[in-house]
């Protein structure tokens, strides 16, 4: 499973989230490199690539950059990293690592506490349009 897609970078995302949604669309909508695919955290492949990360989704339910065989991030330090690789004015987002996780990790939490009750929830997780369904694993 992450051999094949060890040329890429993964985006586990809560596909029932409408801000999740959106950053979805958004990083679709910047990836010029072709550098992410995605899945939802509810999806059998987002389960399969949890599971092997061993990562318990009942404390990190929103956003993990997965690697394949390198590394993962989650919370802020995935945020971060995905915006890194939109290149431009986006490297800005770098200077935020001058703050320990911890510290960018409490503004993180409070936003993803708080995402279904400020932007809502789907019933279902996103289905992609045929020209993204690529994007999609």
């Amino acid at each position: 499973m992450t051999d094949l897609y060890k040329d890429k970078k993964i985006i586990l995302f809560d596909g029932v989230c409408n801000f999740c949604n959106d950053a979805v669309l958004k990083v679709l909508k910047y990836d010029k490199k072709n550098t992410f695919l995605f899945t939802s955290l509810q999806s059998d492949t987002g389960k399969e690539i949890v599971n092997h990360l061993r990562i318990d989704t009942s404390k990190i339910d929103s956003i993990i950059l997965y690697e394949p065989n390198v590394s993962y991030d989650i919370k802020s330090s995935a945020a971060l990293k995905i915006m890194n690789d939109f290149g431009g004015i986006w490297k800005l987002s770098q200077l935020f690592f001058i703050f320990p996780s911890p510290f960018r990790n409490v503004i993180y939490d409070y936003i993803a506490k708080n995402r279904y009750r400020w932007f809502g929830k789907k019933e279902e997780c996103m289905i992609p349009t045929q020209e993204i369904k690529d994007k999609f694993i």
